[in-house]
This record gives C-alpha cells, sequence and structure tokens, in this order.
C-alpha cells in the first residue's frame, strides 16, 4: 500500500523540498500553500497523512488542524512550527495533533515520525473495515467468521431454522456450538417464545433427570415442592441440550419419548404432560462410536441427528482469526478502558502460526490478556501470552498433520504475505508464481 502525503506550507522551497524528501521515502506527495488548499485537496483526493506549517495566509494550520480533526477524524496531522513558541505546538498537540517539529525541520525525525503515524492509520483502517464485516454478521447472534466453512454454516443455519428438525451440533470443545444453538432459534418462528438451556455435563444422573422433566413433592429425599422441568419450561419454544453424549441410558429413554410422543412424566409423577419443543442438542463425541460403544441409544441418535451442523476447530478456519480478533479487541478495550485499537504484524503472525487446541475460548481469553498487558495503541507479540508467542518462527510455517493440500497452500501464502508486510509482488516472486496466480490465490482462500 503506497501512502498519499500532503505537505501544506506558504514557502515554495519548504514545500517542495519536503515534498522530494516523502517522495524519496516511498509516498506520493500532494503540495499545497495553505490551508485553505489544503482542504480542496482533500474534498478530491485520499490523503492519509498531513505536514503543516501553522503561519500561513487565508488559512491557518491551526484552522485546518480543528478543521481535519472535525471531518478527518482518523488522518494524522504532523505541525510544523518556525514562529512562536513551543507552547502554540503544544496547543496544537491538544487540538489533535499527531506531533510537531520545529523549523528548520529535521528530515530523519520527520521519517521517523511519518512511519510512526501511518502505521497507526493503517492499524486504525484494518480495524475498522474488520468491524464493517462484524456489523455484517450481528444476525447471527455474534457468530464471527468469513471462511468457506463458516459461510457453509451460516446458509445451513438459515435453512433449517424456519423448520421444526431437530438439530445436531457437533464440533471440538469451544468451538462455539451454543452460539449456533442461539442463531437458529434467533432466526426461527419460535424466537420470541421460551428459549432454555441445559448443560448436561454439569448435572448428576439424578439431578439430571429431575432438570428436565421436573418432579413432584416427595419424589426423593430434598424433594420438598413440586417442580417444573426444563422441558415444560420450554413449552411452544426451543430446549437446547449441551454435551448430550454425557447422558445415562434411562434418561436417554425418556428423551426419545418425548421426541417420538411428544409426552413425559414428572420423576414420582402419574400425570402425563404433553409438550411442543424444538430440540437443538450438542456435543464434541463422536456419538457413533458411543453407539459401538454401548453407551448410546442408536434409535435416539437418529431423532436427534435429524440435521448436522459440524463446526470445524479453529485450525482448520485460520481466515476467520482477523474478525475474531477484532471483536475481541473492542470488547475487551471498552471493558478494560484501554486505547488498543490493533495489532502489529509479528503479533499477527504469532496468531496464525499457533494451532489454538482450545479453538475459539482459547483465542478469546488469549486476547483479553494481550489487551490488558498492552501499553499502547495496538498488541504486539510480547503481549500474548507465552504459549502462543513463544510458537512463533518467522522462518517457518507451522502446516499441521491431516492438512489437506490446499490448506498447507493457503496457510503458506498468507504467512508469507504477512512476512512480506503485505507487498504482493515480493510474495508472488518468493512463492515463485506470478501476480495474477497470487491475486487468484487470495480471492480463493480469503486472505486479505
Amino acid at each position: 500500500m503506497k501512502f498519499n502525503v500532503m505537505i501544506v506550507d506558504d514557502e515554495k522551497n519548504i514545500r517542495q523540498g519536503l515534498g522530494k524528501a516523502m517522495e524519496l521515502d516511498g509516498y506520493n506527495v500532494f503540495l499545497a500553500e495553505d490551508g485553505q488548499e489544503a482542504l480542496e485537496v482533500l474534498e478530491r483526493e485520499e490523503i492519509d497523512l498531513i505536514i503543516t506549517d501553522l503561519r500561513m495566509p487565508r488559512l491557518s494550520g491551526e484552522e485546518l488542524l480543528r478543521r481535519v480533526v472535525d471531518s478527518y477524524p482518523t488522518l494524522s496531522v504532523i505541525v510544523l512550527t518556525g514562529h512562536g513558541t513551543i507552547e502554540t505546538a503544544v496547543q496544537a498537540m491538544r487540538d489533535g495533533a499527531y506531533d510537531f517539529l520545529t523549523k528548520p525541520v529535521n528530515l530523519d525525525r520527520l521519517s521517523i515520525l511519518v512511519k510512526r503515524a501511518l502505521s497507526t492509520r493503517e492499524l486504525v483502517l484494518q480495524h475498522r473495515a474488520l468491524q464493517e464485516e462484524l456489523d455484517q454478521r450481528r444476525q447471527f447472534a455474534n457468530i464471527i467468521g468469513k471462511s468457506a466453512e463458516m459461510n457453509r454454516i451460516f446458509d445451513l443455519v438459515k435453512q433449517v431454522a424456519p423448520t421444526r428438525a431437530s438439530i445436531l451440533i457437533t464440533g471440538d470443545s469451544g468451538v462455539g456450538k451454543e452460539l449456533i444453538a442461539d442463531a437458529i432459534h434467533n432466526l426461527s418462528g419460535r424466537k420470541d417464545k421460551p428459549f432454555i438451556k441445559v448443560h448436561c455435563a454439569a448435572l448428576t444422573e439424578s439431578l439430571l433427570e429431575s432438570e428436565l422433566f421436573g418432579h413432584e413433592k416427595g419424589a426423593f429425599t430434598g424433594a420438598v415442592a413440586r417442580k417444573r422441568g426444563r422441558f415444560e419450561l420450554a413449552h411452544t419454544g426451543t430446549i437446547f441440550l449441551d454435551e448430550i453424549g454425557e447422558i445415562n441410558p434411562s434418561v436417554q429413554i425418556k428423551i426419545l419419548r418425548v421426541l417420538q410422543d411428544k409426552r413425559f412424566e414428572r420423576v414420582g409423577g402419574e400425570q402425563t404432560m404433553e409438550v411442543d419443543v424444538r430440540l437443538i442438542t450438542a456435543t464434541n463425541k463422536d456419538l457413533k462410536q458411543e453407539i459401538a460403544n454401548g453407551t448410546f441409544r442408536e434409535d435416539l441418535y437418529y431423532r436427534l441427528n435429524v440435521v448436522n451442523i459440524h463446526i470445524p476447530p479453529l485450525r482448520e478456519r485460520k481466515e476467520d482469526i482477523p474478525l475474531l480478533v477484532a471483536a475481541f479487541i473492542k470488547e475487551f478495550a471498552k471493558e478494560n478502558a484501554k486505547p488498543v485499537e490493533g495489532i502489529d504484524p509479528k503479533a499477527r503472525a504469532a496468531l496464525y502460526n499457533y494451532s489454538w487446541p482450545g479453538n475459539v475460548r482459547e483465542l478469546r481469553n488469549c486476547i483479553e490478556s494481550a489487551v490488558v498487558m498492552c501499553k499502547g495503541n495496538a498488541i504486539t507479540s510480547d503481549d500474548l501470552p507465552p504459549s502462543v508467542s513463544s510458537d512463533l518462527d518467522s522462518n517457518y510455517v507451522k502446516v499441521s498433520l491431516g492438512s489437506t493440500l490446499s490448506e498447507a497452500e493457503r496457510d503458506i501464502i498468507r504467512a508469507t504475505l504477512i512476512h512480506m508486510k503485505g507487498n504482493k509482488s515480493k510474495t508472488a516472486e518468493t512463492l515463485g508464481i506470478g501476480r495474477k496466480t497470487l491475486h487468484r490465490k487470495l480471492d480463493e482462500y480469503g486472505i486479505e
């Protein structure tokens, strides 16, 4: 990306001299002799940074700064001052200037300031673009992703949500199965009805049966009053049973009856209850293997698995990492009152290189920690937990065993692009492919 820098100064020699220096640093340069002309340039060009004198005819640098801060809040302004005192430049900083230099200008110092300012702007713009993508996903109840795998899941959720079909959500721990269940309910005709969640693994056998189906007074020791179960509470709505693979055979039989006949009895009761519920279940177990082991009923499995939604682990959909990171940075920066707005390239490479055994849940915890540890406005590799940052080696790309050739190619292209700091010509040259081929691959794999 080639940045556009505008020099604003009423002294022609200074204006042109600084322009030449910026061109040598590789920037596109625009010149303006006062603040009024600078505003006209801003209306027709996409400017990334302004270097401006303060004392100028028609429209001063102070007034130009105020208008830029109001109308172009992400645009950095470096102020030059050759008149008055340092207090004038300090006031400009208070008004929103990125930094200031006194005349005569030290070109080396200016070059460093420009690089820093443009790096900050690039991070902010990247974060804003990701945030716009996040906003488009709001209908999916905070499910975040743009990979081919997640787009397939989004399409499937939209297709099955309006139906009455039972749905089994599968995937490793931490991939976001509960969020998929939320989205199905929210996009269904039952969205205004009860949505009851039960985490089966957290309850003992006796407690789970009572929790699901309720009990009558005196049904067991401690049953001092009648209790309505979760199925009864979910009548006309949706019930979500997480970790369905953990339930025992006796409870499996009662769930099977609810699915078949829409009927059950409370524990210790004789009255048959009728319910109308939509059942969504989730598991990180291989239920077919559990059937082979004799711990899960085959007839119940087929009743639950009318539609299967499988969520792949994060290591298989690393294209989703930038969106997830942007969302988590926004959440935890606000929660902790930190000015964190992005993540630098080396830290981003570390996140890509890590295998994420804990999936999205682990990434979320990682970014929360990094935001807390961050001292500036961008997370660095030093802010990441050691388990993530220590896995970073800029000279190698890790490819997990079991990856397909296309997955390995995707990771190599992404890592090379990061290593080349986004320079596509150098990336193509390093990979030994043409630029057109690289662009096609970037589009194919959804790499930005």
